[in-house]
């Protein structure tokens, strides 16, 4: 049986003031009625086995914000949303927050399906809802998802095995217009942090290439012992300071992930370190994340080492289909008033700017500043 918070804090509360003696004295104090109630209770208390799980790790906690932060900006009210790999719900709070209408939940196991539906029913069905228990990387996942009729406004994701099966099916799912989004760990902060160990042990005339990173906060251990990484299936083990078990991740090359999306029908909106992430966006979510924890963050709100440390290992990632219908932007007229110079030159060094940034059909979008596996923190990059 699945027991909800509110009642795990209900009984962790009352276990409480049991035991402090705040309530009812101890029990030597107790009349003989009274203590033979006391001990049935708490004969009961430990048949139940109640236990208040601990808070989660910080790494937990700073990915959690990055997820709810992400939503935030990109569903809107009443969207359709399609969650690959949806892990039982655990993201159906922030769906509800955002207020979506319609929600699609797809996993490959049918525990994180029927996990995710019980978990909507309690919440009282806060939206229409569907769950599909469904392979996103599988061959035959776009037909099977034309046959139900599916279509979603957003996507998003946290896995990036088989890429191209997978950014393929996200483009069949989506409207036109529709945002593929999601996070993935940051090759290019991971990589310049490998080679930063590599070039040490040069230095030091060593013969043997490390294959792990370590820092105060988490250790990254790669499977092969070699200086160049692949472009796509690069696995490593991932152990947080604060976790017993590892986890298991492959690195993305992020100029092929964005080559794969074009050759799916998407197009690059931006893939950007959580670090930059939460700078863009410190004014509208330093709140937030300061809720989960006050030291993830100083005095003025910034980033401080740990949380910069963890937040630096992983980018979001955004890609939209085009819609063909979509209105396009109103151009700005021809200035070629003398009186207007000064305004003209700004246009045109803003046009500029913006072609930089902007991804174009034949070539990839490449920016030398941010090194050639994707963005990564400021002091990370090539």
């Amino acid at each position: 049986m699945v027991v909800g918070d509110s009642i795990l804090k209900t009984l962790y509360g009352d276990l409480n003031e049991a035991g402090d003696g705040a309530v009812g004295g101890t029990l030597e104090q107790l009349t003989p009625e009274e203590q033979g109630m006391e001990a049935v209770g708490r004969q009961k208390r430990q048949e139940m086995n109640v236990a208040v799980p601990p808070p989660p790790p910080p790494h937990l906690r700073l990915y959690e914000f990055a997820k709810t932060a992400l939503i935030k900006i990109f569903a809107f009210p009443y969207a359709t949303v399609c969650d690959l790999y949806c892990d039982g719900g655990v993201d159906a709070d922030k769906w509800c927050d955002a207020q979506v209408g319609h929600y699609i939940g797809i996993d490959a196991s049918a525990s994180g399906v029927s996990d995710a539906r019980e978990l909507w029913e309690n919440k009282r069905k806060p939206f229409t809802a569907e769950f599909i228990e469904l392979d996103p990387s599988d061959d035959d996942f776009e037909a099977q998802v034309e046959e139900k009729g599916i279509q979603a406004d957003i996507l998003c994701f946290e896995s990036e095995e088989r890429a191209k099966k997978l950014l393929n099916n996200a483009s069949s799912l989506l409207k036109p217009g529709g945002y593929f989004f999601g996070m993935t760990p940051d090759s290019s902060t991971i990589w310049t942090k490998y080679q930063k160990n590599v070039e040490a042990s040069h230095n030091k005339g060593l013969k043997t290439v490390p294959n792990s990173i370590r820092s105060e906060n988490y250790t990254i251990t790669f499977e092969v012992e070699e200086e160049k990484f692949p472009f796509f299936g690069k696995k490593y083990q991932l152990k947080f300071a604060s976790e017993a078990v590892s986890e298991n991740h492959c690195l993305v090359h992020f100029p092929s992930l964005m080559r794969l999306a074009r050759e799916a029908g998407l197009e690059y909106v931006e893939i950007q370190n959580l670090t930059e992430f939460y700078d863009d966006n410190r004014t509208q979510f330093a709140p937030m994340l300061g809720g989960y924890s006050a030291s993830f963050l100083d005095a003025r709100g910034k980033l401080v080492t740990r949380s910069y440390d963890i937040l630096g290992l992983y980018s979001t990632f955004v890609f939209q289909k085009p819609d063909p219908d979509a209105i396009p932007p109103i151009l700005t007229p021809d200035l070629h008033d003398t009186d207007n110079a000064q305004e003209e030159d700004w246009l045109q060094q803003q046009q500029a700017a913006d072609d930089g940034r902007r991804p174009h059909t034949d070539v990839l979008p490449l920016n030398h500043e941010k090194g050639i596996l994707g963005p990564g923190p400021a002091d990370m990059r090539l």
